[in-house]
């Protein structure tokens, strides 16, 4: 989750503060850390060991899952990414295909729904200026809500889900620091909401009632929430700053394969994961002389991985998916089938193509900001109504300004980024969440998440 920098970090901040901010996050990984791939193994390394039953650990037992779950509180015990392997996994996962169930007709009629209630708050007769990730969130709140609760999603919890779900990637990517409080706000709805039988779903008998709340919390309005409003932002984005993918999209409403390769394109670029790491149960050879021990933390690098294996890697060019199938590359955006993939893997690009429709058939695109991974300025752009021809001179002024704001944002942030992303990491290693869970279940007992102060 954590991508050491960013080409705009490169350009415009002080070369000392990048490198203490990368030195801080590398520190929480301990020294048993390994990444992959590296310069010494390879991208066939990375898929091997990636897919490998003893990379199966998830939380316990590394330093940087300490932080996560500071990120993720509450309830990161029982998020569905985080579970250790196990009956309790096992009944969450059948859980949440349940859920997701559903044809994909239904799907995507729901997804552009939602991204048509957020866009018809849009003025349709001026050029607008809004930052994509805010845009799209309430849109995928409301439809997390209807798959969970199978009914229309009404304003008082759109605004909490939203709230709560900005509030956990602000906090992730370092603009801003936690909000136990606001997070707790959506706890209590979700629980008056499954303590009344009101989820039409058979939820984990594993799991008791504040961990079920906090199930579905975690899965669906945190990291579902998060993931669509992040893909989203970054594929506008990316079509923002290539007028003529764009214009090729929006010319032929109906060429779905040519939008699958754009897709594809930012999904390869700009994974949603930076680093995703796993403890190893048992000795995984790497080579024929090394070994990675039990209890060794294996980071798996997306980005690095993306980016092996492709003619100018770093350049976004959708139709170099027009002779390749993702199966048979380097391109692993929902994971890999051998290592629990993502839930949502059918789903996200069934909706995805059904909200960059639904603005495409509304707004030209228009950004001159940086385009990074982590997109922590949240992806400004401007809106153009279709239709609308604002004259050379005022559309110039207005990219000028975006991009000189992009800039000075950049430098501010990164510095806040730097102190915020510090003062996060003490606190969690003094509250140490993962490690308490752990020994509590080695003690027999569990303690109690505290969620107003977020340790759980």
């Amino acid at each position: 989750m954590v991508r050491s920098r960013t080409r705009a970090d490169a350009w415009l901040l002080p070369r000392a503060v990048v490198a203490l901010r990368v030195r801080i996050f590398e520190k929480v990984n301990g020294d048993r850390a390994v990444t992959l791939p590296n310069a010494t193994h390879g991208p066939e390394v990375f898929e091997r060991v990636y897919a490998h039953p003893a990379a199966n650990g998830r939380s316990e037992g590394a330093g940087l899952s300490d932080l996560v779950w500071y990120w993720l509180a509450p309830g990161p015990e029982v998020h569905q990414e985080h579970l250790e392997p196990g009956e309790r996994y096992q009944d969450v996962a059948a859980t949440t295909r349940r859920i997701l169930a559903r044809n994909s007709e239904d799907l995507m009629a729901s997804a552009a729904h939602a991204v048509a209630s957020a866009l018809d708050t849009l003025p349709d007769t001026r050029v607008g200026l809004v930052r994509l990730r805010d845009l799209v969130m309430p849109a995928w709140a409301a439809f997390c809500y209807e798959l969970v609760f199978r009914e229309p999603c009404p304003s008082t919890a759109r605004k909490l889900i939203t709230a709560h779900a900005d509030d956990v990637i602000t906090a992730l990517k370092c603009t801003g620091l936690r909000h136990p409080r606001r997070r707790a706000r959506l706890t209590a709805y979700l629980r008056d909401r499954v303590a009344a039988g009101h989820v039409p779903h058979r939820l984990p008998a594993s799991l008791s009632l504040p961990e079920q709340v906090h199930y579905l919390q975690g899965t669906f309005f945190n990291t579902a929430v998060v993931q669509l409003s992040e893909a989203t932002a970054h594929v506008l984005l990316a079509l923002a700053r290539h007028q003529d993918v764009q214009r090729r999209l929006a010319t032929d409403a109906e060429d779905d394969r040519y939008l699958t390769q754009v897709l594809d394109e930012t999904m390869r670029l700009y994974p949603l994961f930076g680093i995703a790491h796993r403890i190893t149960t048992d000795d995984i050879p790497l080579d024929a002389t090394t070994v990675l021990p039990a209890g060794s933390v294996v980071c798996f690098s997306y980005p690095d991985y993306h980016a092996t294996g492709y003619e100018r890697p770093d350049e976004f060019d959708p139709d170099r998916w027009a002779d390749l199938a993702a199966r048979d590359v380097h391109h692993i955006p929902y994971g890999v089938a051998a290592n629990r993939p993502c839930p949502a893997w059918r789903l996200a690009p069934l909706v995805l193509r059904a909200a960059v429709r639904e603005v495409l058939g509304r707004f030209r695109l228009d950004s001159t900001v940086s385009h990074t991974r982590s997109i922590p300025h949240r992806a400004p752009c401007l809106l153009i109504p279709r239709g609308l021809l604002p004259g050379p001179r005022r559309l110039s002024a207005l990219r000028s300004f975006v991009r000189l704001r992009d800039g000075v944002e950049d430098v501010t942030r990164g510095v806040r980024q730097l102190v915020l992303g510090t003062l996060m990491v003490l606190h969690a290693r003094r509250l140490r969440p993962t490690e308490r869970y752990f020994d509590g279940q080695r003690a027999g007992g569990c303690p109690v998440p505290h969620p107003e102060r977020g340790d759980g």
